[in-house]
């Protein structure tokens, strides 16, 4: 299996500015989510961004990558211009890992691409882990998906769902198998990313803030590997960032 790997990165960031080059142990942060990517198997990593300087700092460490416009509405538009600028195959698997998980598992990112190779019924795949904690159950940050019988999304919310009729409590226990949290780790046929950004915006993607609904709304089918493992933290703000820096400093 041959599977590329693009890492969307935007410099500009409203509650954390520069994320892409925030510094993780002297290392910036996609510059890390590079490295981790490579060791999925993938067959090639790029970075997509809107920066020069972005740009530079992957060149400075062995990381490819490519400039994109800066006016993109979404990560998956820019992952959609680098699909045509690799001239990569329509047929291409393309496997969308976001530019602020530095601890991803590579493993999640294989599984993924395998997925997609095996569901020609779907145009699509991602993935999901169970959800154990009534917390993150209630969380609105927390996406939701669920499924139907052959692992095909119905549908992504940041609500509670499933809901139980009967609960006894607002969040009841223990909470059965079908309850999954959404990781944000896309696999794409390269010909269907190139149209993404020409499909309309669906109001329930404006309702929600997911842009993975525009699919569903459009009668397309996302398959959805189930994974043992939870994806490590991802990072949006500083605190998250100070989580990543001393799980990093831990290992090394």
């Amino acid at each position: 299996m041959s599977f590329t790997v693009l890492i969307p990165a935007r410099l500009g960031s409203s509650r954390l500015p520069n994320k892409p080059l925030a510094d993780i142990c002297g290392v910036p942060m996609v510059v890390r989510v590079a490295q981790r990517a490579r060791l999925s198997g993938a067959e090639r990593v790029v970075v997509a961004t809107d920066s020069v300087e972005v740009l530079e700092r992957c060149q400075q460490h062995g990381i490819d990558a490519i400039m994109t416009r800066a006016d993109h509405p979404s990560g998956s538009d820019r992952l959609a211009e680098a699909c045509t600028t690799l001239g990569l195959a329509d047929d291409a698997l393309v496997l969308n890992v976001q530019g602020d998980e530095p601890l991803i598992e590579p493993d999640m990112i294989r599984a993924c691409a395998q997925l997609l190779e095996q569901r020609r019924d779907c145009c699509m795949s991602t993935v999901a882990h169970a959800i154990d904690d009534a917390a993150e159950f209630a969380n609105p940050n927390v996406v939701k998906v669920v499924c139907d019988a052959q692992g095909r999304a119905l549908y992504f919310s940041r609500a509670p769902i499933p809901w139980w009729r009967d609960a006894p409590s607002a969040t009841p226990q223990p909470f059965p198998h079908h309850v999954l949290r959404h990781v944000g780790l896309y696999g794409y046929r390269a010909a269907f990313l190139r149209r993404f950004p020409t499909l309309s915006v669906s109001p329930l993607e404006q309702i929600e803030a997911l842009e993975q609904l525009r699919v569903l709304w459009h009668g397309e089918r996302i398959a959805v590997h189930v994974s043992p493992m939870r994806p490590g933290p991802g990072v949006d703000t500083e605190q998250d960032l100070e989580r990543v820096r001393e799980l990093v400093r831990q290992t090394h």
